[in-house]
Parts: C-alpha cells; sequence; structure tokens
C-alpha cells in the first residue's frame, strides 16, 4: 500500500482510506472480516460519522479496531457549539476511545451554513474545544459539490485538513474543486481527503478508469465506501496500478462513456459565439444544477433511475440559479447558427443543450 503525508500534520495514509457509511450494509462479522483484510494490505486510515445510522457506524467500528496503529476520523454535522460538544462526545462513546486523530465539520455547503459555524457560539468553537481538551488532535472540514464555500472556510480557518469529492465526471460540473481549492491547499499545506471517486456510484462501469484518474490527483488518501472483501480486493489492485499519464488524461477526458457527447469539458473551443453567449458558463451552471445527468436520453431504466437519483445529490441548484440568472446574453439570443457545435472537439450539439439548459431553470424539467 502507497503512502502519503496528510499535509503539515506530520500524519502518513495510506492511499486507500476506509469509509464507515456502507458499514450500516453489512453485519459485524463481515465488518470484521473486511476490517482484518484492509489492515493485512497496509490500510490505516477509518473515517466515519455521528450521523452514519445515528453512530451506529462507530459503535461497529469500535467493535473491530485495534487500540493503536490506526487513524481514526469522525464528523459532526452539528452548527452550534453546545450541539457539536455533545455529539463530538457521543462519537467518542460511540468509539470507546478517549480521543480520535481527526474531527470534520461535516457537509458546510454555502456561506450561510459557514456563517452560522464562525459566528459566536459556532459550532468551530467545539472544534477548539476539542483540542484543547485532548479529544482530537486534527479538525478538518467536508463539503459536497459547488467548491467556493470551501475555498472560503480554507482562507479563513486554518484547517488542517479537508475532504470533498474527486471523479472525472464532477470535474466538469465543480471544477474550482481541482482549479483552486486544491492549489490552493497544496501550497498551504491543508491535508488533502478525495470522497466519491466513483461519483456516488455514477461510474460504477468504469471503476477502473475512476481510481486510477483520483489517484492521479496529489490528493492525501482515496476514501471509498467498501461493504465487501471483493470491493476491496479490487480496489487495492487498481491502485497498484500507474498513475495516469498526461496523454491518458486527456484521452480519459474525450472518451470516457459517462461524459460521451452530453457534458460539456469546459474547453472553450466553441467561443466566441457570434451572438455573445457565454456558453460554457451557461453548461457550467447545468453542472451545478443537476450534473448535467438529466440530458432526456437515457440508455435504459437502470441508467435513468440511476441519473434521476444522482441528479440532485448535492443540492448545488441555488448557486446554479445565481450563476444562470447572472449570464447575459442569454439563451434566447442562440439563431442556431451551428458554428459552436462545429468547433466543439466533443461533438455536442450546443444549440439543443442550450434548449435544455433553459427548460431545466425556467420550466424546471426537459422541454
Amino acid at each position: 500500500m502507497e503512502y502519503r503525508k496528510l499535509g503539515k500534520t506530520g500524519l502518513e495514509l495510506s492511499l486507500l482510506g476506509l469509509g464507515g457509511f456502507h458499514l450500516l450494509e453489512i453485519t459485524l462479522d463481515k465488518i470484521r472480516k473486511l476490517v482484518k483484510a484492509y489492515l493485512d494490505a497496509g490500510g490505516n486510515y477509518f473515517e466515519t460519522a455521528h450521523a452514519y445510522g445515528d453512530g451506529e457506524s462507530e459503535r461497529k467500528l469500535s467493535r473491530v479496531l485495534p487500540s493503536s496503529g490506526v487513524i481514526v476520523a469522525t464528523k459532526t454535522g452539528k452548527r452550534t457549539a453546545s450541539e457539536a460538544k455533545r455529539e463530538i462526545l457521543k462519537s467518542l462513546k460511540n468509539l470507546n476511545r478517549k480521543h480520535v486523530d481527526i474531527i470534520f465539520l461535516h457537509a458546510v455547503t454555502d456561506d450561510k451554513d459557514w456563517d452560522r459555524i464562525i459566528s459566536s457560539g459556532g459550532a468551530i468553537e467545539a472544534l477548539e474545544w476539542a483540542k484543547v481538551e485532548g479529544l482530537v488532535r486534527f479538525v478538518g472540514i467536508t463539503s459536497h459539490g459547488y467548491g467556493g464555500t470551501l475555498l472560503r472556510a480554507l482562507k479563513e480557518y486554518p484547517f488542517d485538513l479537508f475532504m470533498t469529492q474527486f471523479n472525472y465526471y464532477d470535474r466538469f460540473n465543480f471544477p474550482e474543486i481541482e482549479t483552486k481549492v486544491l492549489p490552493f491547499a497544496l501550497s498551504n499545506s491543508i491535508g488533502v481527503l478525495a470522497m466519491k471517486p466513483f461519483a456516488d456510484g455514477f461510474l460504477f462501469r468504469s471503476v477502473e478508469r475512476a481510481l486510477r484518474y483520483v489517484r492521479t490527483l496529489p490528493v492525501s488518501c482515496i476514501v471509498s465506501g467498501i461493504n465487501s472483501a471483493d470491493q476491496l480486493k479490487k480496489d487495492l489492485e487498481i491502485l497498484e496500478l500507474p498513475a495516469y499519464n498526461e496523454l491518458e488524461l486527456a484521452e480519459l477526458q474525450r472518451n470516457a462513456p459517462e461524459l460521451g457527447n452530453y457534458v460539456c469539458r469546459l474547453c472553450l473551443e466553441c467561443l466566441p459565439c457570434p451572438e455573445g453567449i457565454n456558453i460554457p458558463s451557461f453548461f457550467l451552471a447545468e453542472g451545478r444544477f443537476d450534473r448535467q445527468m438529466l440530458n432526456g436520453e437515457y440508455e435504459d431504466v437502470q441508467d435513468y433511475v440511476l441519473r434521476d437519483r444522482l441528479a440532485h445529490w448535492f443540492q448545488s441548484e441555488e448557486q446554479a440559479k445565481l450563476e444562470y440568472k447572472a449570464l447575459y446574453p442569454g439563451v434566447d439570443t442562440c439563431t442556431e447558427c451551428g458554428i459552436c457545435s462545429q468547433r466543439c472537439p466533443y461533438n455536442i450539439d450546443i444549440p439543443k443543450k442550450l434548449k435544455i439548459v433553459k427548460s431545466k431553470f425556467e420550466r424546471g424539467y426537459i422541454w
């Protein structure tokens, strides 16, 4: 197992981390065998949260984790200091530990959320209290979807680490994660944990491509939800493969089946539009809205159900609406001249996609 340094914490994490949510789906006996196989492979990072089954994931882990030699993280989703303190203490009781290595503020998704956390009596005070009391060594923050609030939080508070989604599909829906948040973290020695490498299961047909993509990024650890020995074995085998080189990354971006000829890669080749439409920004707004998953065309029922379930998983619609409303000129300016589609290296029918975007934002469905 490869190990990577976690920012300036001094910790070294195994490249594959074991996420705790999916442990809710299996019996304690299976968890015990899974954890043993993970430890035998060199894994050392375990992550859970009080929110996972109202502490059940934590309680299950407490029955199988060794008392030392592992790195344990949990999370609090509370936003006030008093509530977060109580939840942290519950987590320690559930885990049967006097302290943990890391506590995350869980799912900080928008600026109003962050404002509550850092206000007087906010949850940030609970994390500072936990450090002073010796209940935790390091503090972090997790976020889902839009990365603007995450970047703001990292700039305004000295977090030791953060965790958010990294995968080759959402790279084009939330590009600021890789283009802004990641560089800021690296330049300030903030630890970086990657979650959702399979885009919440959307990339289930491309497990090798998905893991190799995130393995290529300068992240400290890839946290994966694993609930079977076969999944663990496959993940470990893939992570033994070399990282992608630049040519392979370009090939993945060009030909990944989940991106196809609908997802905009934000390459800007379609510009300039004769009518002045900022085409990529409309598609970026769509990415925030439903991850560009709903296009009105589906391979089969399974494909439709999966897309419909995951489209609004990150709940970034309000950010999407703000970005859409700010764009001028609007979609109605399009004359369907087709010049943009001729330029697009990914064969996207851009006038049609612009109509779909307008329908999503103004009608709430695809026309």
